[in-house]
């Protein structure tokens, strides 16, 4: 959990940051509680607030950001939680995914919501938590995304807290209509999921609330203006505002996002199609093609924490440099499946190719490699589909690796533009709420103030595609 303070130039001036626990209780199953996420929230923001009341500053207003298909199941009127948040890498309803498509209805979800039938998605979460019974007894049953969840906390929770979403988040939870923006009939009888217990949708841009004083006192009476999915908000905060423009975020897992236009464009092969943003008044709604990668810097934390690899995820480069090559070793963070363009929930992590030559160095550069290879898989797709890339602009904390920046510009055939700005995603919440209320007066003004920190040029691809073959083997045995 991160808070960001930024200026009028949209320069990060402050932040505070807190680990949340994670929960695995089977294999294939991922887990965050709820109550932790708020209470990580208040204290980053009070953190951040703060300061910037000793050092003079005004905060006028609050983005949201978060993971976007993560799913919370609680009571609004007494404010119980009735489960831990499944996180958007579980794959517990992976089976019944696969009896929808079994059945025939993987191509009205598709039509419907541009997303595929994948367990990634919120909307078979939300049945899960319905069929298990845990919110049977709740007063007032309500399903929602981390970013409702916060909204809710922040604003007062069950003291008056508000219940709304907005479409770059609704639209992951495979139940709103790419068209109308608002949720399908079709899709909550599908899934079984009551209308009645989902938030609002708004637009991205909007006064939802203001922070109540009795949550956070230092920002009592702020405005939260502005909320965004996370990958959503790192393409605005990437300046990605005409289409065609592309950005890669190497967060927990690696996502790739292009601006696809003001209309629906479809669907394509791989990849799935979202909201990008809906600005409301201050202009169209935008919408996405979208690949997604489910393992990057969770595979980083596992050979940090569960095999002692590394002491800090800032180490990986040094050791994976270390040597010159990963000597024939294939690395496959499939941990909760594969994503984009493969789609197999069934898929696991791998390490193939060891030797007893291969050593803790050979493992991690192959994984370095495997960042690379997630995301030029997507690029691919891209170009399969007719998305044209002059330039790929990165963020995210493994982006300021030198070698993985070049290893993507070569594998991927594109110049990389790393932006100054790692924490893109932060700075996409900061500048829609900021939009919002006059900060900052249109989206060109917001494009001048994009920096590029560093441009990476691809190098002779022959340099690359043995290993690129060498995985995509690798894959297909996972």
């Amino acid at each position: 959990m991160r808070t960001v303070a930024f200026d009028r130039a949209a320069q990060p001036l402050d932040s505070a940051y807190r680990e949340l626990t994670q929960y695995f209780p089977e294999p294939g199953w991922v887990e965050h509680d709820a109550a932790e996420i708020a209470d990580l929230a208040v204290a980053t923001l009070r953190e951040v607030a703060s300061r910037a009341q000793e050092n003079g500053h005004k905060v006028v207003a609050i983005g949201i950001t978060n993971q976007r298909e993560t799913t919370v199941g609680f009571d609004r009127e007494t404010g119980r939680l009735a489960h831990r948040a499944i996180v958007w890498q579980d794959r517990r309803t992976a089976s019944y995914c696969e009896r929808l498509e079994q059945g025939g209805q993987g191509e009205l979800v598709r039509a419907t919501t541009g997303l595929v039938l994948d367990s990634y998605f919120s909307a078979t979460k939300m049945k899960w938590l319905l069929d298990s019974g845990v919110l049977d007894h709740a007063t007032s049953p309500s399903l929602c995304t981390i970013d409702t969840w916060l909204l809710w906390w922040l604003s007062g929770a069950s003291d008056g807290g508000v219940f709304l979403t907005e479409p770059s988040n609704a639209s992951r939870t495979m139940l709103m209509d790419l068209d109308t923006l608002d949720w399908s009939s079709a899709m909550t009888s599908l899934f079984d999921v009551p209308a009645s217990m989902l938030a609002d949708i708004r637009p991205s841009t909007t006064n939802f609330a203001t922070v109540s004083a009795d949550v956070v006192p230092e920002l009592a009476g702020v405005p939260i203006t502005g909320v965004l999915g996370d990958q959503q908000a790192a393409l605005f905060g990437q300046a990605c505002f005409a289409p065609g423009l592309v950005k890669a975020t190497y967060g927990t897992g690696a996502f790739v996002l292009a601006n696809a236009g003001d209309s629906p464009p479809g669907v394509f092969d791989g990849l799935v199609t979202s909201v990008a943003w809906d600005l409301g008044a201050l202009g169209p709604a935008a919408y996405c093609v979208e690949g997604s990668a489910f393992g990057a810097g969770a595979g980083v934390q596992w050979l940090r924490d569960e095999l002692g690899f590394l002491e800090r995820s800032e180490d990986l480069e040094a050791l994976a440099t270390s040597v010159a090559s990963s000597e024939g070793v294939a690395f496959v963070p499939a941990f909760t499946g594969l994503g984009s363009p493969f789609w197999r929930s069934e898929a696991r992590g791998s390490i193939t190719g060891l030797s007893q030559g291969s050593n803790r160095a050979h493992v991690t550069r192959a994984l370095l490699e495997a960042l690379a290879f997630q995301v030029r898989a997507m690029t691919d797709a891209f170009r399969a589909a007719g998305i044209e890339l002059s330039e790929l602009r990165a963020d995210g904390g493994a982006a300021a690796m030198d070698t993985l920046m070049r290893l993507q510009a070569t594998n991927s055939r594109v110049q990389v533009a790393r932006s100054k700005t790692l924490e893109a995603t932060a700075r996409g919440a900061a500048t829609v709420a900021g939009l919002e209320i006059g900060v900052w007066h249109s989206l060109e003004q917001l494009g001048d103030l994009w920096q590029c920190d560093q441009r990476f040029s691809p190098e002779d691809p022959s340099l690359v595609d043995p290993g690129y073959e060498a995985w995509l083997r690798a894959c297909e045995r996972s």
